[in-house]
């Protein structure tokens, strides 16, 4: 059973939002069976007051909703804009909380468009219980790991003016300022920072962040990088590169202090 992430002794949480009851409900009853704790929602409108009421580790997200879309709530989440009060400390904000979009449209152009938006997988509808559990703790795993690591280094790691807090997954960049970014994003920049200056193959790449994006696929893996890209400004596509049929080199020298 994958821990609550801000609580090591209590189940993860999770939001359901899918509009469909009988869909719903059989969701919850799985992940429930599973040993999460779940609450569910129809919409957006719900969503956000449970958000209100009490942080997540995971949402899983239908796209076709009622009103507002999954997508345009995804967009909504990841820019920073929610309607939700502030986090405590030592919980995830919720502009970086792990989403697992579900949606009934398995296409790619489907699927990346969802990872463009920030989502950290994508699970195409009919898909079974158990696929959907795998996919729940292979996300949540993502933070988990990461946090004894971050304990135990106490480690911050600067590059071309960046900061990375390790501890608090926190990115700075070089004037001060500090750029949310996924757990998804933060992964692929840890592996980039462990292996500086060589190339890094997209198979080998998406082994090294652990992520879980879908089809394992050249494609998922260009969608990744270029979310970092954008997070990372101008100056991105010089200090990611790409390296034409091999992969991605990060160019800038590593400091950790």
């Amino acid at each position: 059973m994958t821990p609550n992430l801000s609580d090591p002794d209590l189940p993860a949480r999770v939001l359901l939002v899918e509009d469909d009851p009988g869909m719903r409900t059989l969701l919850q009853r799985a992940l429930q069976g599973d040993g999460f704790r779940v609450r569910g929602a129809s919409n957006a409108d719900e969503m956000w007051a449970a958000l209100q009421v009490a942080p997540v580790d995971l949402i899983i997200l239908d796209v076709m909703l009622p009103g507002v879309s999954g997508l345009d709530i995804l967009r909504i989440l990841r820019s920073g804009d929610a309607p939700v009060p502030p986090t405590d400390p030592g919980e995830t904000p919720v502009v970086s909380t792990p989403v697992i979009m579900v949606s009934a449209r398995g296409e790619e152009r489907d699927r990346v468009l969802g990872l463009e938006l920030g989502a950290d997988d994508y699970v195409a509808k009919p898909f079974g219980q158990r696929e959907l559990l795998a996919r729940v703790r292979a996300v949540l795993r993502r933070g988990t790991a990461a946090t004894p690591l971050d304990r135990t280094r106490k480690e911050t790691v600067r590059f071309a003016g960046w900061t990375l807090d390790l501890r608090r997954r926190e990115l700075t960049d070089p004037s001060g300022a500090a750029v949310d970014i996924s757990g998804a994003e933060h992964d692929l920049l840890c592996s980039f920072l462990d292996n500086p200056q060589r190339v890094i193959a997209r198979d080998r790449l998406l082994e090294l962040s652990r992520t879980r994006l879908g089809d394992v696929s050249d494609r998922s893996v260009d969608v990744l990088v270029s979310r970092l890209r954008r997070k990372l400004g101008n100056d991105a596509d010089m200090l990611i590169r790409t390296v034409r049929g091999l992969g991605y080199i990060f160019v800038p020298e590593v400091e950790r202090i």
